[in-house]
């Protein structure tokens, strides 16, 4: 963490300064809507997540909450956080809906931030079996509000036994789930090695992730943090086939806890750039930061 350099009267002048940016973008660019950040984020308080986004040019984010404990191991805020920004800039930001799968109130908490307007579940980051009876139970709550369920993959830690998500998959075909994080991009790579997190030169095409984009309808991307950047810039060329073929089923997010919105420390902003720079056209690049995701949650 990294206290604030900021006094009120700077960060209100940054906050007008970046609003002007916002809506110049709103009026003059393409929208740009980001599936995934949280607030509060590893000591990032509300007001510089709202000046991070407008800096990149976001017009509509989707916020996630952590549930009780835990914080998705990221300072991250829960619903209740995310419900009150999204109160102040209603045009700017919409909530999806999370708890740990886990335990008896789950159920009843996600079922009140859906009734409330929450337009997802997620992100579920917590440490279960991908086929658990935890996950049907995400899974029937989704299925019962049609709205998509965003997790988080990562060996040995987090939603365990990627391989037999599929059963999820199968099980549950009218839900949209949405893979994210290091072992779902690791993974892209048919000859992936757990438990490497980031891997890094040539993909070999094929991997588990790629099957699952490629064999279940339901299944999506999430392109956000570090490890979907490091998918897409470990390999390019592979990249820039991956992004074509898969061009209906990846999402943008940022997933970055910078306060700035730009610079070598923003991996949301590097990841929108990757994005435009190796999608094959303007149309593949549209699906990929803003028609997805508009689809997929029914927003704009």
């Amino acid at each position: 963490m990294e206290s604030s350099i900021f006094n009120r009267r700077q960060f209100a002048g940054l906050l007008g300064a970046a609003s002007l940016v916002n809506q110049t973008n709103a009026q003059t660019k393409e929208p740009v809507i980001d599936i995934h950040q949280h607030t509060p984020y590893s000591g990032r308080t509300a007001d510089e997540l709202v000046i991070h986004q407008r800096k990149m040019g976001i017009t509509k984010t989707i916020l996630l909450p952590a549930g009780q404990k835990y914080g998705l191991a990221a300072g991250a805020g829960g619903n209740e956080e995310c419900l009150e920004l999204c109160r102040r800039f209603p045009q700017e930001y919409v909530f999806c809906a999370n708890e740990m799968p886990d335990i008896p109130q789950c159920r009843e908490v996600i079922t009140r931030y859906l009734k409330m307007g929450a337009i997802g579940i997620g992100e579920q980051k917590f440490p279960v079996d991908s086929d658990s009876p935890h996950i049907h139970l995400i899974a029937q709550m989704a299925q019962e509000f049609n709205v998509p369920v965003l997790l988080h993959f990562q060996y040995n830690t987090y939603n365990l036994h990627f391989d037999h998500f599929y059963k999820i998959l199968e099980k549950y075909p009218k839900v949209n789930f949405i893979g994210h994080a290091q072992t779902w991009w690791a993974n892209i790579d048919s000859e992936q090695q757990e438990p490497a997190l980031y891997p890094k030169g040539k993909v070999s095409p094929g991997g588990i992730s790629s099957r699952y984009l490629k064999d279940y309808p339901n299944m999506f991307g999430d392109l956000s943090a570090g490890s979907g950047l490091n998918a897409l810039i470990r390999d390019e060329t592979h990249a820039r086939q991956f992004l074509k073929l898969y061009q209906d089923k990846l999402i943008y997010g940022s997933d970055c806890s910078d306060k700035f919105g730009e610079g070598e420390k923003c991996s949301g902003s590097q990841q929108l750039s990757a994005v435009r720079r190796l999608a094959s056209d303007k149309k593949v690049e549209r699906k990929l930061i803003y028609g997805n995701a508009s689809r997929l949650f029914r927003i704009s």
